[in-house]
């Protein structure tokens, strides 16, 4: 009976410490940085790789801990930085499988490359370092979709139009083809309107890219911005 019961309590153990150690790999998998990117197209496969890995159901989750906020709390050093949409079905992290200090995110309604978010992206992209800048819209946008109604609105909404309407212009008034034509055109205005982004453009620091999130799937589609 004793040899039974210490058996058992060897046994328990063992599978204790199994399922412990177990655990102890997975969070040190999750918690452990993947290597920096060596130039902005590799930033930008991270990205994507990102995107498959949650569109599969298969998101690591990384930099989302305790331990890896204290870590950036002193300094950041995103790879990408991001020009999204402020609607709440797209929260880029999450879209892209990234955690804390990885991405420099702004998001205003539209995506619209407003002076503020354009301040904003040349201080992730020449003080930071980001290496991707990278414009996301998303399908069903009520922003753009608003733009091509023109109708009278309350506030400042509006306000948000006058960056939105080429693109509708540019789709023939086709809201989805205009999400597209967007992200397109704010691109544009980010590489033209920007020295300092250009500046790093032209000597192979920074890409700009773009996509379309699909709220349906969870895909992002890229957009030749070129």
């Amino acid at each position: 009976m004793q040899t039974d019961t210490s058996r058992r309590y060897w046994l328990g153990t063992a599978l204790a410490g199994g399922v412990a150690a177990s655990a102890g790999f997975a969070r040190a998998r999750i918690m452990s940085p993947p290597p920096p990117a060596a130039s902005p197209h590799e930033a930008l496969e991270v990205l994507y790789a990102g995107n498959r890995r949650f569109v599969a159901g298969r998101s690591e989750a990384p930099h989302r801990d305790a331990e890896r906020l204290e870590e950036v709390a002193a300094r950041q050093a995103p790879f990408a930085a991001f020009l999204g949409c402020a609607d709440s079905r797209v929260p880029i992290e999450i879209v892209f499988d990234q955690g804390f200090g990885d991405l420099f995110v702004t998001r205003i309604a539209g995506n619209v490359a407003a002076t503020e978010n354009i301040a904003s992206l040349e201080f992730g992209t020449e003080v930071l370092g980001a290496q991707v800048l990278f414009v996301l819209g998303h399908t069903s946008c009520g922003a753009v979709a608003a733009a091509a109604r023109a109708e009278p609105v309350p506030g400042q909404i509006s306000a948000l139009f006058q960056h939105i309407r080429p693109a509708i212009r540019a789709a023939q008034g086709d809201p989805e083809a205009a999400v597209r034509e967007n992200v397109r055109i704010q691109a544009q205005v980010l590489r033209e309107s920007s020295p300092v982004i250009a500046a790093r453009v032209a000597a192979r620091k920074l890409i700009v890219a773009g996509g379309i999130f699909d709220l349906r799937t969870g895909c992002v589609e890229p957009v030749d911005v070129d």
